[in-house]
């Protein structure tokens, strides 16, 4: 079992910058594919990125396309989300998820808000 705790949400605004990341426990984080998630007010939990488990492989939404990046670091059993050129419409609670075959496990959550 994989547990998750994000960090880095804050209000910003918009054209703004935050790096979200997310440490995870346990021994077997570099066996997990990695992902962010995100759900704004009234809408269904949606991608973001997500990122193979030896960092080779990356996926982007299209709405993020450019402007965000996800990366990891094995070592320090921690995941990333650098976000530039932030928009309103990127408000949102944004998950991580440790993802493999067996199971998705999922962070609490970390608020973004972006100002115009």
């Amino acid at each position: 079992q994989v547990q998750l705790v994000e960090s880095g949400g804050g209000l910003v605004q918009a054209g703004g910058s935050l790096r979200l990341s997310c440490a995870a426990s346990g021994r077997t984080f570099s066996s997990y594919n990695m992902g962010w998630f995100r759900q704004a007010p009234g809408k269904e939990r949606e991608s973001v990125a997500d990122i193979s488990w030896s960092g080779a492989n990356t996926y982007y939404a299209d709405s993020v396309k450019g402007r965000f990046t996800i990366y990891r670091d094995n070592a320090k059993n921690t995941v990333y989300l650098q976000m530039n050129s932030l928009k309103p419409e990127d408000t949102a609670v944004y998950y991580c998820a440790a993802m493999n075959s067996i199971a998705t496990y999922w962070g609490q959550g970390t608020q973004v808000t972006v100002s115009s």
